[in-house]
């Protein structure tokens, strides 16, 4: 004997109930198919009654939909010869349906025995169409058979009178029985119901009287899955569970079954197998006493939760050592029929804290407070505290006892991304732990978790870039390029979700396309620098990270709320880092104690590893006693273009066609630019300098800043001379001109120099830069540090890489 149970997806439509029967069809006889109502229909009666009771004659429309519903499958997948007979009969359920539901309308009362009664007819009107459809079953009204208790709305059964119906009833039968799901009857014949879900429990109830040798769910999912699909995209289904573990999944928010179902089939160690009605080839779940190995080799199955919970607390220190508060407190809430979905209580008896369904809350306070009225009301020893909008996630899996390092994966995921536990909870059995957060948080923490367990050989980071011009149009381009061997290699995604330029922005959680990312923000919304931030902490996506390619100070002004949200920082913008010291020091502090990443390595260098190799010297014990350093790529690459045939104001514009220069060159020219650089490394290797304490000597006159543009233009040329007549002299005497920064015994400062051949930054060429770092450890001779030092395609590679860096600590 097999059971089936088809739920109100699988046959939502005559499609569908076709598809029921052919699944059917290839099944060994005999067979039981227990059905639920049509999809929505359960839902449809609830809303048809409770307008009744409140004198809404518009019931009637309701109900008139629900019928018609039913009678266009009668004739769409009922033979001919049948139609005639099967109408009949649904159109006299349907018109004592209809008879109650005017009762209750001039009543103005719904009484649960009647609403039950109500609600019944969902099934029995899909059983009755169902069974008629098969050449050769039968129909078996569930009510004869199932025996309960009279809590019309979630029946007790009586499985010994339940049992023996069943059995007598099936006793020689090698057919096909289609019965409704959901429904029984009391001693006096009067319809009662199994609870919302209970199409499975009565299913499982028929398996266990039966001794089936198999109970097959039927739904619209592949099974179980490593957790809910809608929330965590790259969930997949779970091979096998054991029935322990499918009951704490099921009771922890999956609702892929109703947990009562499991229990009878537990009993007589009978496999479920939850199966895909629009995807009958997927192996689908199958649930046993043992549970096989997850492939991949994780020790959990599954993520679950519950969505909307409060916190209660019973707390003060007339619990600590009084022997039966929590008898009373638990007894209290029994007889107030509170359900609790869990508990966790303090070593120190200081406080006993359990979580409940929202809609308890209340009624669990007052009993609470009725039942330690004098402790809270004369003694004041205890009181009640509440904590709302909060939900519960459970890790669940057998394989999680005497493993070390679960709950360190479980709170470091969480940790990581700025997710607090506010209360736990554990079994010795250590087949669950349960972890309470912030509602807000659960799609983040439901995914960093599931990426925990199941993907830790995979890390997705979500990018929200501004600025998309030639550094991080370069960007994009690299991400597009390495996307693949990311994946494949590193098991890194690198999904960027947001952009923003000056004009428009766009964001998207579930990923941009970066080759047609132009033409899209074109479509998106005007550029908002707040609101695209305040997106980070909105959307609260896992591994979040914000790139700044801009060299915009309104940019940087916005980092520590960024690193406040739990979202790292990489960034080319030298503002930031070189601004007041307290605020380069509170960023980095924000970043530490919010566990996220604050990287800027492309500050210095662009894409030379200057400020990691200095940080990785002071991390081991080194210091850092003086640098010199070319740090400017522009400046270098116009004063080895100056020759006879290029002027200065020649060599500064083809730095700026080269994209080598800000838009305007003056900032590099005046040295600015340097002097932040200079800071930074400074900064870096533990000096605490301003900007203000860096000398400055600079090659141009004053009067070339002043102005605007097209006045600097003017007035550079004039220059010209000025210029070759001293390259030409240092020419002749076999030296370069070179700008270099210096620190030294925390004295910081930028200037023109003339350097020898023996200078390392003699053959310096082009843009490219060079460092020399003498430290203790390298006393005699200096860590050189060489190579390209500016252009937009090093500067992204250095972003790109800082990106990187960020999965990978």
């Amino acid at each position: 004997m097999k059971v089936l149970k088809f739920g109100g997806s699988s046959v939502g439509s005559p499609d569908r109930i076709k598809r029921v029967m052919e699944i059917a069809g290839f099944k060994q006889k005999p067979l039981i198919i227990v059905v639920s109502a049509f999809q929505g229909v359960t839902d449809q009666l609830e809303k048809v009654s409770a307008m009744a009771a409140s004198k809404n004659p518009e019931y009637k429309n309701l109900l008139n939909d629900i019928s018609a519903r039913y009678s266009l499958a009668v004739r769409e997948i009922t033979t001919t010869s049948e139609k005639k007979t099967v109408l009949f009969a649904v159109d006299s359920m349907l018109k004592e349906l209809n008879d109650i539901l005017e009762g209750v309308y001039l009543l103005s009362d719904l009484t649960s025995k009647t609403r039950a009664r109500i609600l019944s007819y969902g099934e029995l009107l899909s059983a009755t169409i169902i069974a008629n459809a098969f050449d050769n079953a039968i129909f078996i009204d569930s009510r004869t058979l199932i025996k309960t208790d009279s809590n019309y709305l979630n029946a007790v059964v009586n499985f010994e009178i339940t049992n023996a119906n069943i059995s007598k009833q099936y006793k020689d039968f090698n057919g096909i029985c289609v019965v409704p799901g959901f429904i029984g009857s009391d001693s006096e014949g009067k319809t009662t119901l199994l609870g919302r879900g209970g199409s499975d429990y009565t299913a499982a109830i028929y398996a266990a009287a039966l001794n089936a040798t198999i109970l097959e769910i039927w739904t619209d999912v592949d099974g179980f899955m490593t957790a809910d699909p809608r929330k965590v995209k790259k969930a997949f289904a779970i091979e096998s569970l054991s029935y322990a573990e499918a009951m704490e999944l099921a009771h922890f928010g999956a609702k892929v079954v109703y947990t009562p179902t499991i229990q009878p089939a537990l009993q007589k160690k009978i496999p479920i197998i939850i199966k895909n009605t629009f995807n009958p080839e997927a192996p689908g779940t199958t649930i046993i006493e043992k549970s096989q190995a997850q492939t991949g080799g994780s020790p959990i199955k599954g993520v679950s939760s519950i969505d909307d919970i409060d916190l209660v607390t019973l707390q003060g220190p007339g619990m600590m050592g009084t022997k039966g508060i929590s008898s009373r407190l638990f007894g209290a809430l029994a007889r107030a029929d509170v359900n609790i979905i869990l508990i966790t209580q303090a070593s120190s008896e200081y406080s006993i804290t359990f979580a409940i369904a929202p809609f308890d809350t209340q009624i669990a306070v007052a009993a609470i407070e009725k039942e330690f009225e004098a402790e809270i009301q004369i003694r004041d020893e205890v009181r009640v505290a509440i904590e709302r909008d909060l939900s519960i996630i459970a890790i669940v899996g057998e394989q999680m006892k005497n493993t070390p390092g679960i709950s360190a994966t479980l709170f470091q995921a969480l940790g990581r991304n700025g997710i607090s536990a506010i209360a736990t909870a554990q079994g010795s059995s250590e087949l669950n732990i349960s972890v309470v957060i912030n509602k807000r948080s659960l799609k983040k923490a439901l995914n960093v978790i599931h990426e925990g367990f199941f993907l830790s050989h995979y890390k997705e980071l979500h990018v929200y870039m501004v600025g998309i011009g030639t550094v991080g149009g370069s960007l994009i381009k690299q991400i597009i390029q390495q996307q693949n061997h990311l994946l494949e290699e590193h098991k890194l995604k690198v999904n960027v979700v947001g952009i923003c330029r000056s004009k428009k922005m766009i964001i998207d959680p579930e990923g941009i396309d970066l080759l047609n990312y132009k033409e899209l923000i074109e479509k998106g919304e005007p550029a908002d620098l707040n609101k695209f931030v305040e997106a980070i902490s909105e959307i609260n996506l896992r591994n979040s990270v914000f790139v700044d390619c801009t060299p915009e100070g309104q940019v940087s002004s916005l980092y520590k709320k960024v690193l406040s949200s739990y979202g790292s920082v990489v960034t080319s913008n030298k503002i930031a880092c070189s601004s007041e010291y307290e605020l380069y020091r509170d960023l980095k502090k924000t970043a530490l104690s919010h566990n996220v990443k604050f990287m800027y390595e492309t500050n210095v260098g662009a894409g030379l590893p200057i400020i990691n190799t200095i940080n990785d010297l002071s991390r081991s014990g080194d210091k850092i006693l003086k640098l010199e350093a070319v740090l400017s790529g522009t400046l270098n690459f116009i004063f080895n273009a100056l020759s006879s045939d290029v002027s200065m104001s020649k060599a500064i514009k083809m730095a700026m066609e080269k994209g080598f220069s800000e838009p305007d060159p003056r900032i590099d020219l005046s040295g600015i630019d340097v002097v932040r650089k200079l800071v930074i490394l400074a900064r870096e290797a533990g000096y605490p300098i301003e900007q203000k304490d860096v000398l400055i000597e600079t090659f141009l006159p004053a009067e070339c800043f002043e102005g605007s543009l097209d006045d600097f233009w003017q007035k550079v040329t004039k220059y010209d001379v000025e210029f070759e007549e001293k390259r030409r002299t240092i020419t002749e005497k076999g030296l370069r001109l070179r700008f270099i920064a210096s620190l030294d015994k925390g004295i910081a400062k930028i200037g023109l120099q003339e350097v020898d051949i023996l200078h390392p930054a003699y053959p310096l060429e082009g843009s490219n830069n060079i460092l020399l770092l003498t430290t203790e450890r390298y006393h005699e001779d200096p860590l050189v540090i060489r190579g390209y030092g500016a252009g937009a395609d090093v500067t992204a590679a250095g972003v790109f890489a800082d990106i990187i860096r960020v999965a990978n600590v």
